[in-house]
Parts: structure tokens; C-alpha cells; sequence
């Protein structure tokens, strides 16, 4: 296919997101009961329309707010309530992408503004990869392996962090191939299998009306404060990265704020009513498939099919085999990809616009909701600009 490439550091590039998807998308799994080959039949579709339309490597991912909550409240966030904010979040996006809505709001979201954006979700990646690495834990799924009570994951975070920065660069052996290989192997000889199915085919799914109630619960604790993260970072964020990863690359054409959100509404709408995990793009997702070699659509076509396997094919083994993956690795690659992030942030020229990106990345951190952050920012940004004040 013209402008994508299938080759191993494409390859390498398209394992390079697991650090986002897989702690959120397991925990999700175990916590909230949803169905194995649903969640990864539907990032598996969203990945290959989306390496065949973009043919640039933009991510697909759980939608961070969503999967946080719904995590630490499963009682309240049942399966029919996370299918409810997947028909919402679809429904809404469709909507402000066809009535041109997304394009003028990205209009709010000035340059510091993105560069706050992605240098508070460059930090939170760290924070996160160094959590999963000081962990006790060794694997997501919560069994304990073996050697529990040694610190094995954080040796094993030493170890792996020390092998990727050794291979970062190398064409030959792609490190984060290199990093799953290891986290695999260390996975099968800790004991993280423990005594879960073997079960080769899909697991059951489920066609899902949610009651109003669910729509209530979904719109109120789910889609509120996702929304401002989704335009902010999926839509306008991914967006201004391909500009600064791609530049002067003529299929930048297709990949705009209003386009983003056309293509997470047309997949999360129908993929609501089956109860997958609401999708998203992202700009941090994007920094990690490039960081480890991704450069075209066969990236995300590549770990598209992959997933569509592990769906339908291997079912719960596949579920097994990718929750094996110790959580050290998993934040090694968090960190990475967080380090591809933080500077961008060279970009911006004045001490104004400094201040506004440093502020957003400082609320983010500090607060639970980065709408806030996004939200105070574009009005400080707004105010300096109008006011024309000099820091």
C-alpha cells in the first residue's frame, strides 16, 4: 500500500503504546467485567481503519478520565454504563466534527496551550512509568508470582530501562521488541500465569441498550470531564505533533483536529452498544509509536491485526499472554514515551508563553481532572494576550 511501510521497525514502533493501553485495558477487564475479545476487537479495528486512512502512526487509546473512574468506582461504573459513555462520546464527537464545532474550539488552544498539554501528559507518563516500576506488584492482573516480597519489579525496571536506552537507537534489534521479549519471558518465569484459561476463541459478547440511568450516570461521572482532555489532547493535540513529527509530509492534509474527532466518533458510537472501552487518539500515544521506529500507517495496521487476533483467536489465552507483561516494562515504555514529549516545549519563544504551558502541567499534576488545567489555561493565556502583559 502506497505510503505504508510493513517492516521491523515498524513493527518495534506499533508495541511501542502498550505502556497506555494495556494497564488501563486489563485493569478495566478485571475490574468492570467487560469482555476480552470486545475491548480488543475494537482497538484492533479502530487501529487498522486508522493506519489505512492517516498512513501515519496515530495511536488508538483507552480514554484516560473514562478508565480512571470507572476503575475506582466498578460498583457505580457497571459494563452498561461504560457502553453508554462510548455511545455518548461516539454521538458527540460526530456531531462537532460534521457541524465544524471541534475546529473552532481548537482555536482556544494556542500553542502554549498545546505545548502545557503535552508537557503535563509527558509528566504524568513519567510519574505513572516510575509508579509501575516502584510498584510491589509485579504484574497488573494482581497475582502476587514468585519471589513475592523481593523487589523484582523494580530490578526488573532497572534492567529493562538500561536495555531500551541501549537500544533506542538501533535499527537491527528494536528496543521495545526487545523490552516485550524480556517482560514475556520474565512474565513466564515469575509465575505470572498463575491457574487462568488456556481457552483457545472469542469470548462471549454482549449486545448492550443502557437504561437512562446508565446514559445519566456515563454522562455525568465519564464523558464531563473527558471531553475537554479529548479535544485538548486527541483532537488538537495529536494534531499539532504530526505537524512538528511530519513536517511538510502532504498527508498532514487528513490529519486535523475536526478528522480526529470524525474517526473517534464513527468507531465509538456502534462500539458502545457491544460494551468496548471508549477510544480515543492522543498525542503521547503518538510520541511513543514514533520513539520506537513507527513512521507510517503500518505501524498501527500492523499492532491492529494483532489485536484483532488476540480477539477472536486466542481469546482468554490472548488476555493471559498480554497480562504476563510485568509492570516495570509496561512503565519503561511509559517513560520513554513521556520523554519524547516534555521538549516539545523548546518550540515557545517568550517567557509568556512559558508561564502558561508550565502552568497547565503544574495544575494537571496537581489535580484529578485536567480539564481544570486546560480550562484555567486558555483563560491566563487569553488574559495575557489581551491585557498584553510582560512577565
Amino acid at each position: 500500500m502506497k505510503n505504508i511501510t510493513f517492516n521491523r521497525m515498524e513493527l518495534a514502533g506499533a508495541f511501542g503504546d502498550l505502556g497506555t493501553l494495556l494497564p488501563i485495558v486489563i485493569a478495566m477487564i478485571l475490574i468492570n467485567k467487560l469482555s476480552p475479545t470486545t475491548v480488543f476487537l475494537s482497538f484492533g479495528i479502530f487501529y487498522i481503519i486508522t493506519g489505512y486512512y492517516y498512513k501515519l502512526p496515530v495511536p488508538v487509546q483507552p480514554l484516560k478520565a473514562v478508565g480512571a473512574i470507572a476503575i475506582a468506582y466498578p460498583a457505580q461504573i457497571t459494563e452498561p454504563v461504560i457502553a453508554a459513555s462510548g455511545i455518548i462520546f461516539g454521538g458527540l464527537l460526530m456531531v462537532l466534527s460534521l457541524t465544524g464545532m471541534v475546529d473552532r474550539l481548537a482555536k482556544l488552544f494556542t500553542q502554549p496551550v498545546v505545548r502545557g498539554i503535552q508537557l503535563a501528559l509527558g509528566l504524568i507518563f513519567l510519574r505513572k512509568g516510575v509508579d509501575l516500576i516502584l510498584t510491589q506488584n509485579l504484574f497488573g492482573s494482581g497475582l502476587p508470582g514468585k519471589l513475592a516480597g523481593y523487589p523484582v519489579n523494580l530490578i526488573l525496571g532497572f534492567i529493562v530501562f538500561a536495555l531500551v536506552l541501549a537500544l533506542l537507537d538501533n535499527k537491527k534489534v528494536p528496543a521495545a521488541l526487545a523490552a516485550l521479549a524480556v517482560g514475556i519471558i520474565a512474565g513466564l518465569s515469575l509465575g505470572g500465569l498463575g491457574d487462568r484459561a488456556f481457552s483457545i476463541g472469542p469470548t462471549k459478547m454482549n449486545f448492550i441498550l443502557p437504561s437512562t440511568h446508565d446514559f445519566w450516570l456515563a454522562f455525568i461521572m465519564l464523558i464531563l470531564p473527558q471531553i475537554p482532555l479529548t479535544i485538548g489532547n486527541a483532537c488538537v493535540g495529536t494534531a499539532d505533533t504530526c505537524q512538528i513529527l511530519f513536517p511538510g509530509n502532504p498527508l498532514l492534509e487528513k490529519t486535523k483536529a475536526g478528522k480526529f474527532a470524525l474517526t473517534m466518533g464513527i468507531v465509538n458510537l456502534p462500539a458502545g452498544f457491544f460494551g468496548a472501552v471508549p477510544m480515543c487518539h492522543g498525542t503521547g500515544g503518538l510520541a511513543a509509536h514514533y520513539r520506537f521506529g513507527a513512521r507510517t500507517g503500518g505501524a498501527p495496521i500492523m499492532i491492529g491485526v494483532f489485536l484483532v487476533v488476540v480477539a477472536l483467536i486466542l481469546g482468554d489465552l490472548g488476555f493471559t499472554l498480554l497480562a504476563l507483561i510485568p509492570n516495570s516494562v509496561l512503565g519503561v515504555l511509559l517513560i520513554f514515551a513521556g520523554l519524547e514529549l516534555c521538549p516539545l516545549m523548546r518550540s515557545l519563544t517568550t517567557n509568556e508563553e512559558y508561564f502558561v504551558a508550565i502552568l497547565i502541567a503544574g495544575i494537571a499534576l496537581s489535580v484529578p481532572n485536567m480539564g481544570w488545567a486546560f480550562g484555567i489555561g486558555i483563560l491566563v493565556d487569553l488574559f495575557i494576550r489581551k491585557a498584553k502583559i510582560r512577565i
